[in-house]
């Protein structure tokens, strides 16, 4: 009979009887598992011994990002539940974000800066007409390899780019860029937040088309607002990649490439499943696809001005807890594109409050509960957009738990009273 084995054999080569209990008992969807219930299964962090935290910073890698709404936990653990085809999937969840981001296709990923990989290959691949198997080892070998980025637009990601084995090509001006087009160059990458840099995003996408070459643009955090999902694909970015860990507030080890259906169709030839490709490693579980599709779902039904009123309220909560701190002064810093949200800075004179706002930080990490103040705390450089100094302590508002604002405000001002002789 071949492959056409019957159940009935399948059966019984499980043992009998007592493999057809326990076939049946699967069958029977958690049936095998009734006796474990939610009450019963520890807490690993605390099993582990791992600390948790108030995240007062933001949506940081290190502090493993975002936390995801109910509705997106609950969609995470449903498809924990029900192995699928994992190519159907990854194609029915791409039509839906395209159709609800209005894009021509969409991808998840494990991450942006997978995204960042894929797209990369995917621009190297169509550039040299079909060379998944050449990236990265082979493509210096290629006609094609080279990507131009700003100058002022390097970054601490642009790794991702060059995994595929690209040359970036630096420029400053706009005549610059105008000449280092050539037969060699496959991509023109953008880095959305950065904070220099002479040429606009419309001369970027301008001047790439121009030549014929896809322009790529990496804006990970930016989000919100919301329509930046769409923003930046309508304004003829050919590529477009957000992390789904930061305000999307989906997984931690997913993200979104969003654009053109060829490139977007390239990007899922070199990816998991397929194993000639960069991205065979970059798997992303079935669990954190659902999750990022949730995610989009959750936030499209929210609205930036609602967040906003939010983010504003648990400041003003921390603030009316910190009035009897001498010489406090706060105020509302909003980040231009990078983590655009309300962020409580707090000055103070150092002369009446003996601490320095890193002495804070570590008093707040060390004490119970953990409590994390954004990095930017006492330092000149900080986050992309956060200007901060040596006298300023940086409250990150958006990723607290209902009460936790109170709870930051009552251990800062222990902390900053202590330190004023109170």
């Amino acid at each position: 009979m071949g492959n056409s084995t019957t159940r009935r054999k399948l059966l019984a080569q499980a043992g009998g009887m007592a493999g057809i209990a326990a076939l049946a008992n699967s069958v029977n969807g958690e049936a095998a598992y009734a006796a474990e219930s939610p009450s019963s299964i520890p807490d690993y962090y605390d099993k582990l011994g791992v600390t948790k935290i108030i995240n007062a910073a933001g949506t940081y890698t290190i502090l493993t990002a975002s936390t995801m709404p109910a509705s997106v936990q609950e969609a995470v653990a449903r498809a924990a539940k029900h192995p699928v085809r994992l190519l159907e999937l990854q194609q029915k969840a791409g039509e839906y974000l395209a159709q609800r981001l209005h894009c021509e296709a969409a991808m998840v990923t494990a991450g942006a800066s997978s995204a960042l990989t894929l797209g990369t290959a995917a621009c190297i691949d169509v550039r040299n007409q079909c060379a998944v198997q050449a990236v990265p080892m082979k493509v210096s070998a290629l006609r094609r390899n080279e990507v131009l980025i700003q100058k002022a637009h390097r970054y601490s990601y642009d790794h991702a780019v060059e995994n595929c084995g690209a040359r970036l090509i630096e420029v400053e001006s706009l005549n610059d860029y105008q000449r280092s087009f050539s037969e060699r160059t496959v991509m023109a990458h953008f880095f959305n937040a950065a904070e220099g840099g002479q040429i606009s995003r419309e001369d970027w996408i301008r001047v790439a088309h121009q030549h014929g070459v896809p322009c790529f643009n990496d804006a990970a955090a930016d989000v919100p607002p919301i329509a930046n999902l769409w923003n930046y694909t309508q304004m003829g970015f050919d590529l477009v990649t957000f992390s789904g860990g930061k305000g999307i507030r989906g997984p931690q080890n997913a993200g979104l490439l969003l654009g053109r259906k060829d490139l977007i169709s390239a990007a899922a030839a070199t990816n998991n499943p397929f194993d000639e490709g960069v991205g065979r490693g970059m798997k992303v579980a079935k669990e954190q696809i659902v999750g990022m599709v949730a995610a989009v779902d959750w936030l499209l039904s929210q609205s930036d001005e609602a967040m906003e009123a939010e983010f504003r309220a648990r400041a003003d909560r921390i603030c009316s807890e910190l009035k009897s701190i001498p010489t406090l002064e706060s105020t509302i810093a909003v980040p231009a594109v990078a983590n655009h949200v309300p962020h409580l800075l707090l000055r103070y004179d150092q002369q009446r409050v003996k601490i320095a706002p890193l002495q804070v930080a570590q008093r707040l990490r060390e004490g119970h509960p953990s409590i994390e103040l954004n990095p930017s705390t006492g330092r000149r450089e900080g986050s992309a957009g956060l200007h901060s100094d040596e006298h300023t302590i940086v409250v990150g508002v958006w990723m607290l738990e209902p009460g936790e604002d109170v709870i930051v405000g009552r251990r800062l001002r222990e902390v900053l009273m202590s330190a004023a002789g109170a």
